[in-house]
């Protein structure tokens, strides 16, 4: 079988003494209303082709887009639903992943008005693997994802965290084995000790940590198979080392790649005691390949399920979504009712394109799908988290998602403009914003 080529994710910083200007020219561009990005579009650097398994298929990476401002609203495949969806049924705790900075957090109210009034309940969001800092949290990163979650007791926080750092730079096999038995040895205890006293600190100590993710791969440096027991060995240090921070209640998700990939992810199981949910990332590919074959392919969606099942773990879906096989509503419409059958504890589709439905104007036929199956559902589930206090921040977050050159500044107002609907994101993010923002449903 040909390899499959990865997309890595990718990451921007805003420095401090340009954050002010973004802030504005965020707030013109989310004032311009929710809707496809026609491009949304992050250049992709593709990753050294994975290798020919024995069994199977190799599974995708995706990017973390630069930035994808959202341009007017699309026109569904068909009409929208009606309104009096509302009596639908409760859908899993889900959200997806819109941005990794600010503009995701804002995002996702623009979503849930597209979706009916919908709300996420899950953010998500990715910390950069560059160098120890950014794993240990820079200050400003998190600041406003810790705020949304405060917000409301229902909610859930979502964090990928590398586990080591120049973690998308290609190192070979040799130095990514020495850097795991280093990890094993507990040379990188105080990074993950910083980052747990970073979480708590922001008053989100009940975060789920989404750690080492995509380990059966080969795109990243925090991958287990140049040596599996090491890897273990690593991750139960971690997770031993975050878990002694007083305060904290941190779940530990293992996410894999679906299917076998360069080695099978059952191979990197850390153990039943150092993990508390078994995710899957898992995205409409190779060319060809149906949903019936994703479930049953070895180490596939069938699999993830009975392997969960069998270790009283429960699923999720961190990363999902369209791939290789274009606008595919079949494989839309039968990924959400996966989801509804097995009910993870959340997932997050991977919105942008080539693989999501709002910000990706090229898949119409598969955003009807997943904007019918969610138009207008209520939840009335018990919160899946703990709750948590919901003090005001005593600091600005400074942002790092840089805005697309080209939108034009406006000036904020707290007053609508004319035409528009306003959006309502919270006091605190519209005070950093600079007011409200609108949007046009039309």
């Amino acid at each position: 079988m040909a390899p499959q080529h990865r997309e890595r994710k990718r990451f921007w910083w805003y420095r401090p003494a340009v954050a002010a200007a973004a802030v504005v020219v965020a707030s013109a561009a989310l004032a311009a209303g929710p809707g496809f990005a026609e491009s949304a579009g992050a250049a992709r650097t593709t990753g050294p082709p994975a290798p020919s398994p024995t069994t199977a298929v190799p599974t995708p990476t995706t990017s973390v887009p630069a930035s994808a401002a959202p341009l007017p609203t699309p026109t569904p495949a068909a009409d929208a639903p009606a309104v009096g969806a509302s009596a639908k049924a409760t859908p899993p705790a889900f959200g997806a992943f819109l941005d990794s900075g600010p503009l995701g957090v804002a995002r996702m109210a623009q979503l849930s008005s597209w979706l009916g009034g919908t709300e996420l309940k899950v953010a998500h969001t990715y910390l950069p693997g560059n160098r120890w800092a950014d794993i240990e949290g820079a200050p400003g990163f998190l600041d406003v994802w810790a705020h949304w979650r405060r917000e409301k007791a229902d909610r859930t926080l979502v964090l990928n965290v590398p586990m080591q750092e120049r973690n998308e730079e290609g190192i070979g096999d040799d130095e990514v084995r020495s850097l795991l038995r280093q990890g094993a040895a507990g040379e990188f205890d105080h990074h993950f000790r910083a980052l747990a006293e970073r979480l708590v600190a922001l008053r989100v100590p009940d975060t789920v940590i989404v750690l080492g993710w995509e380990m059966n791969g080969i795109t990243y440096t925090h991958r287990c198979g140049p040596d599996p027991e090491a890897w273990k060995t690593y991750w139960k240090r971690i997770v031993t080392t975050m878990r002694a921070v007083p305060g904290q209640k941190f779940r530990f998700d293992f996410t894999s790649s679906r299917g076998r990939d360069a080695v099978p992810w059952t191979q990197c199981y850390p153990g039943d005691d150092t993990v508390d949910v078994i995710g899957m990332d898992s995205y409409d590919q190779p060319t060809g390949l149906s949903f019936d074959q994703q479930v049953r392919e070895p180490y596939g969606l069938q699999q993830h399920v009975d392997f969960a099942k069998a270790h009283g773990k429960p699923v999720s879906y961190p990363e999902w979504g369209l791939f290789r096989n274009g606008d595919d509503a079949e494989y839309m419409r039968r990924m959400l009712a996966w989801m509804d059958e097995h009910k993870p504890l959340y997932n997050t589709l991977t919105d942008y394109c080539p693989h999501g439905v709002w910000q990706c104007s090229v898949n119409p036929r598969s955003a009807h799908v997943y904007r019918e199956a969610l138009f207008g559902r209520t939840d009335t589930t018990t919160p899946a988290t703990t709750p948590t206090p919901s003090p005001t921040p005593s600091t600005t977050p400074s942002p790092d998602i840089s805005p697309p050159a080209e939108t034009p500044a406006a000036t904020p107002s707290d007053a609508p403009a004319s035409g528009c609907t306003s959006m309502d994101l919270g006091s605190w993010i519209e005070s950093w914003l600079g007011g409200k923002l609108c949007f046009s449903l039309d």
